[in-house]
């Protein structure tokens, strides 16, 4: 198999995965996030918490070093927008995908809302910010 095809099939195993153990622990589940978000259970914080521990680690291990860059005015509202998005729709952008393969259908709505989200983050970039897309590629 050709490194393509290689890297092709590793990233699918790793991400059946990555949703098998994500719905494994709730993430999944729109009730979970609801009583992570209002503080009613703190086991899903728990488990961010770990995850950003862990990372922290493995970043350090394998030398991963990040410059610090200058925050331009888009980062404090979009992550307002991001962080009440996944308030209100119960799930990062990729939740809904597994909500979905789960066989949660209203997820579906979450992903058009998303896809529309992003395409009006273009346009009002485009016309009235015109933000430097950075890393995001906006």
């Amino acid at each position: 198999m050709n490194t393509r095809g290689a890297v092709l099939v590793a990233n699918i195993i790793t991400g059946l995965a990555l949703g098998f153990i994500v719905t494994s622990i709730g993430f999944g589940d729109y009730a979970e996030l609801n009583r992570m978000f209002t503080f009613q259970d703190p086991r899903m914080l728990y488990a961010f918490a770990g995850a950003v521990g862990i990372i922290v680690v493995v970043f350090t291990v394998v030398g991963v070093r990040r410059v610090p860059t200058r925050i331009h005015g888009g980062v404090v509202p979009g992550a307002v927008l991001f962080g009440t998005g996944w308030a209100i729709s119960g799930g990062c952008p990729a939740i809904p995908i597994i909500q979905v393969a789960s066989g949660y259908l209203p997820a579906l709505a979450t992903i058009a809302g998303v896809m529309v989200g992003i395409w009006l983050c273009r346009w009002a970039n485009a016309r009235f910010f015109q933000l430097d897309r950075g890393a995001c590629g906006l």
